[in-house]
């Protein structure tokens, strides 16, 4: 991964809102447990707009470096992409 791209902030930006939104997630469970509500939180409503906003940020970094130079792009998407995975997984195991 070449360090030029990785500096870029929309590149970084979204890997930086997916750990947010993990430490959302994590931080609730630690407080408040594991617990089924019948409404959804703060911490939902924060992880949805968090993972919701980074979309078009990843869309923009994905245009624009994939034109330029796909071969350090594609290492950047992939650490995206694992990030908001890692954070979905969060939820879908502990809630």
């Amino acid at each position: 991964m070449d360090v030029s791209s990785i500096k870029q902030p929309s590149a970084f930006v979204p890997v930086a809102m997916s750990l947010a939104a993990l430490a959302t997630v994590l931080g609730h469970v630690a407080v408040y447990g594991v617990v089924h509500e019948a409404d959804e939180g703060a911490a939902a409503h924060i992880f949805q707009l968090l993972m919701a906003a980074q979309i078009p940020v990843v869309a923009y970094f994905a245009f624009t470096w994939l034109r330029r130079s796909p071969r350090q792009a594609l290492p950047v998407l992939a650490l995206q992409g694992g990030a908001a995975l890692a954070a979905c997984t969060a939820v879908f195991f502990l809630t």
